[in-house]
Formats: C-alpha cells, structure tokens, sequence
C-alpha cells in the first residue's frame, strides 16, 4: 500500500470511502479472501473513471466488484485497487414498460421493482444472487431466462474513461458471455424492456422460483453459485454427482450434497480449499466421462 496512491484516491473520494488491506472475505459470497490494497466506494460515474485513470496512469491493477456473488479471491489477497459498485450505485427507476437501474442494483431488487409495477419477464432473475451489471457482463440467466431475453441497452465506460450506450442487438450476449467482457467494459447502467402482466400471477411465478431455490439449492452455506459451466450436451451438476462426488470436501470446501453443481464453504474454507477441490473435481469427472468442466466462478488475487 502506497499512502501517495491512497491520498490520491482520498482527496478524489473522500476519506470514508477508500479502505486499505480491506478484507475481501467481507465483500463476497464466499466469505472468502484475503486484502485487497485498496478498496474504492464511488457514488458516481464520474468517479469511477477518475479512480481508472489514476490506476492506469499509476500502473495500479484494478478490478471492479459488484456484491462479489461469482467470485474467489486467492487467500493472499489482491495487490491492486478493487473498485465496488454496488450501494452506492443502485438506482432504480420504472417507466413504462422499461426500467433502467444502475449497475450497483441487486437483480433481486429489480425484480422486485418489475413485480411492483406489475410488469413481468424478470421473474427468472429474482433469486440469482447479484447485480444487474455483472448479470449483463455475463448474461445471466436461470429458470429458462436470459438477461438477453430482456436487455434493451447497456451503458458502460471503457478503459479510457470514455461512458457510451450499447444496443442489445450489438452486446454479442452468449451463454455467459458478451461483447462487455470481451472488451473490459465497466458497466454503469443497463435498461431493460418487460411486459404488462397480472400482479397475482408474477407474485405466484416469483414464489414458485423461491421455492424451487430453495429445496434444491445450499443456499444455506456461503458459496458462489453455480461453479462450473454447463458443458455442451451435459449438466455439470449432474456429471460431478454421478462421479460419486456428492460431499466431497477438501479442507472446509465441499461439494454440496444438496446440488452437487455448487461447491461450499462448509466452514472455515480457504481460497486454496476451494481451489484444490475445483482442481480435483475436474480431473475426476474428466477421468470418469472425457468431459473437461469449466469454472464458472472467476478468480481473483494471489492464490500462492
């Protein structure tokens, strides 16, 4: 940590929001992770830009963090600037059959906001445990929903600072994919294009999705979602059950006996945990069917 960096990004942010050797196991699903050198809290657009040019001019690695609901960070944290948008940017705003929401706003939060204006497309999307502009990084989807199925416009900022608009047509959304990600684009807002539907009807939807999660998912133990990809013509779920996998653990890491798709925190697990049982799991069910597994959650920092 380089306190001429940490005052730049003070007199830029103001003292109460920028924390140094910040613990990233308080800002992830996992509740796991080592510090991160900086951690930045902005309000703004503008802001965001200001703190990526001085990361850029200060050769300072940065990354941006939603609710770090899709994530690992390595144990021995991220020498760099981690760069939260999230509360501090979550406006949401209902017009019409649209709603635009800053990239900060949790996809459970829109949903709810779809719900209340009777509008319906965006029950899928309730229970998935993160942001609008990760759900748009990635193209977030479950239940038979796509944020494709619903996106009309992203706006989002590139490495330069420069903020634009993309059309839906143009995004390049694939299965957890988009031309965002291919590009490094820092997404601000995203605006979405829903119909008018039954109040009752959506509210029955929104809770047969709950329940859904509920019974089938550990939503009870930190995690990160979903772990693996889902390989072409194959459930990785069900490839890592059928490996006889169901509760393997290494150190507090496990494979949930609940839904073996989702690896857990069983309790006191560390990034190397985590790593190590993903590490294995892959080359078992590799062994087992020639099918090669794919993370799905992103790793982030020092792992050594």
């Amino acid at each position: 940590m380089n306190s001429e960096i940490r005052n730049m990004f003070c007199d830029l942010l103001g003292e109460d929001r920028v924390f140094t050797e910040e613990p990233m196991s308080q800002h992830t699903t996992f509740k796991i992770g080592g510090p991160a050198d900086y951690f930045l809290t902005p309000e703004r657009n503008g802001d965001v830009g200001r703190i990526v040019k001085i990361c850029r001019r200060e050769n300072i690695p940065y990354f941006i963090l939603g609710n770090g609901s899709n994530l690992l960070v390595g144990d021995g944290g991220y020498r760099g600037a981690v760069i939260q948008i999230y509360r501090n940017m979550s406006e949401i705003k209902t017009e019409g059959t649209e709603i635009t929401a800053q990239a900060g706003a949790l996809l459970s939060a829109v949903a709810a906001a779809a719900k209340n204006a009777s509008l319906t497309g965006f029950e899928f999307a309730g229970g998935i445990p993160g942001t609008i502009g990760g759900a748009a990084v990635m193209n977030a989807g479950a239940y038979g929903g796509e944020m494709k199925d619903v996106l009309l416009e992203v706006t989002v900022m590139d490495g330069e600072g420069e903020i634009f608009t993309i059309p839906a047509e143009k995004l390049e959304l694939g299965y957890r994919t988009s031309i965002i990600k291919k590009a490094g684009y820092i997404v601000l807002e995203a605006k979405i294009r829903l119909k008018e539907g039954n109040l009752e009807a959506i509210r029955e939807t929104m809770k047969d999705l709950t329940i859904r999660r509920t019974t089938k998912q550990p939503l009870e133990f930190p995690s990160a979602g979903s772990t693996f990809k889902r390989p072409e013509g194959y459930f990785a779920g069900k490839l890592i059950m059928d490996s006889g996998l169901a509760g393997y653990q290494v150190g507090g890491a496990q494979v949930s006996e609940k839904h073996c798709g989702f690896v857990i925190n069983a309790g006191g697990a560390t990034a190397k945990d985590v790593r190590t049982l993903m590490d294995n799991v892959r080359d078992i069910v590799y062994e087992k069917y020639g099918v090669t597994l794919e993370p799905e959650v992103k790793f982030l920092g020092d792992f050594e």
